[in-house]
This record gives structure tokens, C-alpha cells and sequence, in this order.
């Protein structure tokens, strides 16, 4: 048994005893990698998600990250994976590591404030990418850091430069906020990309701002008049909050968001409001193979207090259960857009963008709330390709094991990058329902990549 078969085992064992990986789970909402410190920024009615990467090869006791990757949803339980859009080698100034970031838009471009170590100068330094689009490509927009660390000498460490968040006030002031063992806040400019004065210092030892402490990764946003700031606190961390009328404080420490949880020694918020409702997202070591270097980014929806304070959350596995749109299966759909896989990866190309890879006999994808509407689908077609045997496309609805409406099979096309649509008849399936997209084939191969697949009347 080749080593690659030994991990798919190992990991169908912990999947098997796990009681977390079941059919109603929904978190971590990215199950294909390994993904850390969630940023979301709603733009255009859909909600986009950067988060950084844990490279599955991550040692135990070390970072292993060097690119961002995002996600997106309409709907907040099917997540759609796109082509990389930053990398830490687009910073020249870069070591190669990558750590939080958070990407806001103003005035037609994108801005994107990650932290690294600088080559240049010792230390971790913030810099800025931009782009004209929220899926990038993001450029480095400066040639150089935007923070170094000699214009920071609150802390003794070489790594305070942390975890850069921006927050636009409502008079246009756009303000960066970062740090590591200390808080640092400075104006920007309206270029976005140039700090504007001072930049000031929070003591992160001061209890009442940060109750009982501040380590890192703030998430700051404002609220019906009132300024918040969520950060982590301690190690391993726990979450928590403190709030402000002003953006530049007095701040007043308000409780725990989230207490510590999990086996991931770092946690990361991120709050945001989508279509009448409030998530708050974070990162836990839950998936498979999980540690404190490879973590995997989880959402959960909740309502303010009446007074304007943040519930305390638990980290769940059901995640969002209801989502607030449905799927339209007419129209083309990204095979990596899902609700839950088990089994498969993604992997980029210039030609196609994204696709899914790695399939196996077993794996499969589950899709939620599609709407079939009242006159039904008939067909079902796929766009796959496969240097092997190939394989089939079960289509099941509502559970892994639940109708059998339809099996497509997905051929021999030669080589991977031969990709072929092929269609199949189903049974007229109507009204909402998940789509579960079930492989099976011989192994020892993959048996096919998987594109796109769209349904038909």
C-alpha cells in the first residue's frame, strides 16, 4: 500500500470514529485544505471570504503558509473555491511567509493588508496588495512594506507587526490596526496605501480596555454608532471583545466572544452582517489531521444582545443550518462549489481556473438547498476528464445514500487536460432539495477530475 493510500486510510478511520464528521456538519466550511484567520467582506450581495493556508505538509510545530486563498457564497452554506489570488511572493520585500490579512474595497479597487517577515529589515512587516477585483490578481501596490518594524518599538519582539485589520469610517477616515503583544492604530491615507501622522500604541496589559489581555489578530468594524474591536487574548487563545464611540478609543473592555476551545493553540475573528443576518467566523484545528499548524476556518450565526453586546459562542459542527438563498441548477455551477465534501481536493490551472481532483471511490460532494423549482430537471451534464479508467456520478438527493436520480458516467478522455461534457437522463426531480454527488469507480487511480456540471429541463 503506497503512502498516499496509507493517508487516505488513516484519514477514512478518523472520519469513521470522529463524531464530528457526519452528514449534518457544516463546519469547517472548507473541508479541500487546510485555511486560517477568515477575513469576509461583502460586496456586490455576495459574500467573499480571504483566508490564509496551512499547507497540508505543515510540520507539528510550525507554520508552513506562503498564499492566500479565497472563497465565496450566496447563500452561506455553499462555499465556491477560486484561483489564488495573492501569494507571498508577490511582495518582494517578502521572506515567503504568510500570516492574517484582511482585504477591503474603496473607490473601484480592492485593497488587501497582509503581514511577513521583511528580507529587507528584521522583522514582521505589514504591506498592501490591490486589485480592480475581488478574485484579483492582487499586485504588491507599494514595492515595499507599508509598516516595518523600526516604526514600531512598543515591544521588545521582532514579530509585533501582526495581523493587519482596516476599518472605513463613515466620513471616509480609513484606520489600520494590527499588532502582537502590543495594539497599534494609524490613520491612512486616502491612497490606502500610506499612513497618515502617528502611529499609536494600546498597552495590551491595560484591563480595562482588554480585560484579560490582548495578544493579537483584531477585527475592528462599527456598529449603530458603536466601534468594536474583537482580538485574540492569551495562548493558547481565546476571543474577545472591547468597544469604543470613537475609533481611536477610550476603548472599554465588554467579555469573551469565544471562549478557548479546540486544539488549535490560535484562534482569528471575523464579524460581518449578510442579507439581515450577523456571522461570526474564527478557526479551530477540527478537520482531519488538524493541529495548531494546519486549521480550518468555521462560521457561526448569532444576534446581538438588546444592549449591543456580543453573546459568548461555542465552536459547533453544525455551523450555519439554514441558508438565505437557493441554488439555481440551470445555470452552470463550479464543481468546487459545496456545502460539504469528503474525500476530494481542488487544484488550479491556467486554462480552467479551479476543478476538483482526487476523486476516489466513495468521495463525494454535497450541495445544499437546490432549487429544481416546480416544472423538475430531466438531464444532468458534467464537464470531467480522466487519464484512467474513469469513473460515475451518482446523484442522490438529500443524503449520501438517499433517491438515486440519475448516474452519469465519466469516461476515459486521454489525459487530464482532455475535458469532455457528457450528459446523462435523470428522474424528474422537483422543489429543494441537498444534492449529494457520490463517485465510485476502480481503484488504485483517481478516477477523474470534475469541472462543472449544470441540469436541465
Amino acid at each position: 500500500m503506497n503512502k498516499k493510500r496509507i493517508t487516505r486510510f488513516c484519514l477514512l478511520l478518523i472520519l469513521i470514529n470522529l463524531p464530528l464528521f457526519n452528514l449534518k456538519a457544516q463546519n469547517p466550511i472548507i473541508q479541500t485544505m487546510y485555511t486560517a484567520d477568515p477575513a469576509p467582506i461583502v460586496y456586490n450581495d455576495t459574500l467573499f471570504l480571504y483566508v490564509g493556508h496551512d499547507e497540508k505538509d505543515a510540520p507539528p510545530n510550525g507554520y508552513l503558509m506562503r498564499d492566500y486563498q479565497l472563497f465565496s457564497t450566496i447563500d452561506m452554506v455553499n462555499w465556491t473555491a477560486h484561483k489564488t489570488p495573492l501569494r507571498t511572493s508577490d511582495f518582494i520585500w517578502s521572506v515567503g511567509d504568510a500570516s492574517a490579512a484582511q482585504c477591503i474595497y474603496r473607490n473601484g479597487q480592492f485593497y488587501w493588508y497582509i503581514s511577513s517577515m521583511n528580507k529587507f529589515f528584521p522583522g514582521v512587516a505589514v504591506g498592501v496588495a490591490s486589485s480592480d477585483s475581488p478574485y484579483g490578481p492582487f499586485k504588491d501596490a507599494l514595492g515595499k512594506a507599508l509598516v516595518t518594524n523600526d516604526m514600531t518599538s512598543h515591544a521588545k519582539h521582532a514579530w509585533d507587526d501582526l495581523d493587519p485589520s482596516v476599518f472605513i469610517d463613515d466620513d471616509g477616515q480609513a484606520y489600520l490596526y494590527w499588532g502582537n503583544g502590543v495594539c497599534y492604530w494609524a490613520k491612512l491615507n486616502n491612497d490606502m496605501i500610506s499612513v497618515d501622522g502617528e502611529i499609536t500604541a494600546l498597552d495590551a496589559k491595560d484591563k480595562s480596555i482588554f480585560g484579560p489581555g490582548f495578544t493579537e489578530a483584531p477585527w475592528v468594524y462599527k456598529r449603530q454608532g458603536l466601534y468594536y474591536m474583537i482580538y485574540a487574548s492569551g495562548f493558547p487563545e481565546s476571543l474577545h471583545y472591547t468597544v469604543s464611540k470613537n475609533p481611536t478609543g477610550p476603548w472599554e473592555y465588554k467579555g469573551c466572544v469565544m471562549p478557548l476551545e479546540g486544539g488549535s493553540n490560535t484562534n482569528h475573528p471575523g464579524i460581518i452582517d449578510y442579507k439581515g443576518n450577523s456571522y461570526f467566523f474564527y478557526h479551530n484545528d477540527a478537520l482531519p489531521g488538524g493541529h495548531s499548524y494546519c486549521r480550518s476556518v468555521c462560521v457561526e450565526q448569532f444576534s446581538y444582545n438588546e444592549d449591543g453586546s456580543i453573546p459568548e459562542m461555542k465552536m459547533t459542527k453544525e455551523g450555519i443550518m439554514k441558508g438565505v438563498n437557493k441554488l439555481n441548477p440551470f445555470k452552470r455551477t463550479e464543481a468546487e462549489t459545496m456545502a460539504w465534501s469528503e474525500g476530494i481536493s481542488i487544484e488550479e490551472n491556467e486554462k480552467i481556473g479551479v476543478y476538483v481532483t482526487s476523486i476516489h471511490n466513495g468521495d463525494y460532494i454535497k450541495v445544499r438547498n437546490v432549487d429544481f423549482g416546480n416544472k423538475g430537471a430531466s438531464r444532468f451534464s458534467a464537464s470531467v476528464s480522466s487519464r484512467y479508467h474513469g469513473g460515475t456520478i451518482e446523484i442522490r438527493l438529500d443524503n449520501i445514500d438517499g433517491q438515486l436520480v440519475g448516474t452519469l458516467h465519466a469516461p476515459y478522455t486521454g489525459e487530464w487536460d482532455n475535458w469532455s461534457l457528457v450528459e446523462t437522463a435523470v428522474k424528474n426531480t422537483k422543489d429543494v432539495h441537498d444534492v449529494y454527488f457520490v463517485f465510485k469507480g476502480k481503484e488504485p487511480h483517481s478516477l477523474f477530475n470534475f469541472d462543472y456540471w449544470m441540469f436541465g429541463e
